[in-house]
């Protein structure tokens, strides 16, 4: 299974109908990341930009996943595939037997 990274251009003015979609959207990608199929979900400081990366066999994968945003109306995406993404784990702190 591949990698994808997803850059999202959204609209400069974000409408009513927008604003009123973002709970499910937000919604949607929590599910898409408890599934494994978002690795991550990040959005700009001016709201202009979101970027996802995705894991799946082909870029018409990438492309079914992301047709089931809420927001899908309002977004441009554009999809890369990826060779690698270094991410940092989290991990819980270790702990001393003393």
């Amino acid at each position: 299974m591949s990698q994808y990274m997803v850059e999202i251009q959204l609209p400069a003015v974000m409408s009513e109908d927008f604003t009123a979609k973002i709970p499910a959207q937000r919604k949607k990608i929590n599910e898409m990341m408890e599934q494994g199929r978002m690795m991550s979900y990040a959005l700009s400081d001016d709201y202009s930009r979101l970027w996802c990366v995705v894991r799946a066999e082909s870029e018409f994968e990438v492309m079914t996943l992301v047709s089931e945003f809420p927001l899908i109306e309002y977004m441009e995406p554009k999809i890369s595939k990826l060779m690698f993404n270094n991410v940092v784990a989290l991990r819980l702190p270790m702990f001393s037997l003393n």
